[in-house]
Formats: structure tokens, C-alpha cells, sequence
């Protein structure tokens, strides 16, 4: 929890965009920002509606896109899909 509070708005911002990304993987969230996937969750509570929230989490438990040990077809390394729409504040532009 102590790593939430040296956060930036905008980096708070850019780690809901790639937790919302499904071909973002909890792995590359922590390899940029050095959080685990439990505080990413604790994050994503904290930050949006409870109804987003759940059905967040709906989706991407046990999905193999958000788990680089299950993705099939080796390593994948990709922050961000290239077709995605970039996200500020929370909000697409």
C-alpha cells in the first residue's frame, strides 16, 4: 500500500489504462511500475466504482492474455496494443 501513495496521478491513470488492456499482462504492469498484481487489484478497487470493479475483475480472472505464464505462443512483451485509445484521467479521449 505504501507504493500507492508515491504515485503520480498520471501513473495512477496509465496502470488502470493497462490493467482495463487485455493483452496487457499483470508482468509488464510490474515491470514498469514495479506493482504486483495484489496491488494492482487494491488499486483498481480504490479507484473505480464498485460496479466497474467487479466486473473488471470478472473479466480478467483466469484469463490467459493477463498471465504471462498462460499466454500461449511464448513471450510477449507489449505495454499497449496499438489500435487502443488512450486513456486521461480515467477517461478516453
Amino acid at each position: 500500500m505504501a507504493l500507492l501513495k508515491k504515485l503520480t496521478e498520471r501513473e495512477i491513470d496509465r496502470i488502470i489504462e493497462m490493467a482495463w488492456e487485455d493483452r496487457t499482462t499483470f508482468d509488464a504492469i510490474f515491470r514498469q511500475f514495479g506493482m504486483p498484481e495484489k496491488e494492482v487489484i487494491k488499486l483498481m478497487r480504490r479507484e473505480m466504482k464498485e460496479s466497474a470493479f467487479k466486473r473488471w475483475r470478472k473479466r480478467v480472472q483466469n484469463r490467459q492474455t493477463k498471465h504471462q505464464k498462460n499466454r500461449p505462443g511464448g513471450e510477449l512483451y507489449r505495454f499497449k496494443c496499438s489500435r487502443q485509445k488512450p486513456i486521461s484521467l480515467n477517461k478516453i479521449t
